[in-house]
C-alpha cells in the first residue's frame, strides 16, 4: 500500500500548514520526569539538528517540557528557522518546583503561556497550539477556547487545536471555531483506552472517528508505547518480515492507519531518531494490515 507522504493541517482554516507525515516529539529531551536539562545535552541538540538535515517539518514541543527546556533547546539549535518548519507547542498545564503538573487552564493563565513560548521560541506567532485539557479543572471548556479563538485573531496563533480531549469536548469545540488539529494517544494497542500521569484517557477510538469525519489531523502523542499482548506478538511478525524494528512497524501501522495520521516519535537517542524516520519508507501491505487489525 502506498501512503500519503504530506499532510495538511488546518485544511478548512484560512491558514492551512502542510508538512510530511512524520514529525518529532520533543518531550522525551528534558532528564527524567520531563524536567530539567537533559541527560545528554550534546546529543539532544544534534537531534534537533537533524530533524532539519532529515527533512522533519513537524515539531511538537511545550513550555512546561523541562520547565522551558525544550523551547530554548529547539531555539538554540535551529533558529532561525526554515521557513517550512511548524512549530507546535501545547497551553493548558504547567510544572511546579517539585516536579508536579498542575493546571494552567484559565484565559490569563493561557494569554501568559503563549507569551512565554513565544519569547522562548523567539517567534512572533505560533503555527499551531494545541489547548491540553487537564483533568480535574474547575474552568469551563468554552471559556478557555474562547481565549485560545481571541489570541488567533490578536495574530499570536496561526492555527487552534486541542489535546487530550473526549468526543464530548471535541464536540463542543468545533462547534464554537475552527479546529485545525487534534493530540491525543492513539496507537496499535491505544485504541479504546490509555493511562498516563495518573489519567485513565478513554474514547480514544470515537475521537479518532469525530476527526476523520470532519478532516481533522490526529497527531498521536506516546505512539510507540506497545504493551502488547503475550504469545500474540503481530507487530514483531511483521518486523521480522520487513527487517524493520516493532518500533517501525508501529509507526509505519499509524501511517496506513488513514491519511489524517501524523505520528510525532519522540526519543533522546539519535539512533532511534534515526530508525525511526525510516517508517516512511515502509510500505504495508492490505493483507499485513489485516493481519495486524
Amino acid at each position: 500500500m502506498d501512503i500519503k507522504k504530506t499532510i495538511t493541517i488546518g485544511a478548512r482554516t484560512a491558514n492551512p500548514l502542510t508538512v510530511k507525515r512524520l514529525g518529532y516529539g520533543t518531550m522525551r529531551l528534558p532528564g527524567e520526569e520531563v524536567w530539567g536539562e537533559p541527560e545528554n545535552r550534546d546529543e539532544a541538540l544534534k537531534i534537533l539538528k537533524a530533524t532539519s538535515e532529515k527533512g522533519i517539518q513537524f515539531l511538537d514541543t511545550a513550555d512546561y517540557y523541562g520547565k522551558d527546556v525544550t523551547n530554548r533547546l529547539i531555539s538554540e539549535a535551529l533558529y532561525p528557522y526554515n521557513k517550512d518548519l511548524v512549530i507546535c507547542t501545547k497551553v493548558g498545564a504547567n510544572r511546579g518546583a517539585d516536579k508536579s503538573w498542575g493546571i494552567y487552564d484559565k484565559p490569563e493563565n493561557l494569554r501568559a503561556s503563549i507569551d512565554n513560548n513565544l519569547k522562548t521560541l523567539k517567534i512572533e506567532q505560533i503555527p499551531l497550539v494545541h489547548f491540553r485539557v487537564m483533568p480535574g479543572t474547575y474552568t469551563l471548556l468554552e471559556e478557555s477556547l474562547n481565549a485560545m479563538f481571541e489570541m488567533q485573531k490578536e495574530g499570536k496563533i496561526l492555527n487552534v487545536g486541542l489535546s487530550n480531549v473526549n468526543p464530548e469536548e471535541l464536540n463542543i469545540a468545533i462547534a464554537m471555531g475552527n479546529v485545525a488539529s487534534v493530540e491525543n494517544a492513539f496507537g496499535y494497542e491505544q485504541r479504546t483506552s490509555f493511562s498516563a500521569f495518573g489519567q485513565e484517557v478513554r474514547g480514544m477510538q470515537e475521537v479518532m472517528d469525530i476527526c476523520v469525519k470532519n478532516s481533522i489531523p490526529m497527531i498521536p502523542f506516546f505512539s510507540l508505547q506497545t504493551s502488547l499482548p503475550k504469545g500474540a506478538n503481530k507487530i514483531a511478525i511483521i518486523a521480522e518480515k520487513y527487517n524493520a524494528t516493532p518500533a517501525q512497524i508501529n509507526l509505519a501501522w499509524l501511517l496506513h492507519y488513514n491519511e489524517l495520521i501524523l505520528p510525532i516519535p519522540g526519543t533522546s537517542k539519535l539512533a532511534h531518531f534515526n530508525e525511526n524516520i525510516k517508517a516512511l519508507d515502509i510500505s504495508l501491505s492490505e493483507e499485513d494490515m489485516e493481519f495486524l487489525g
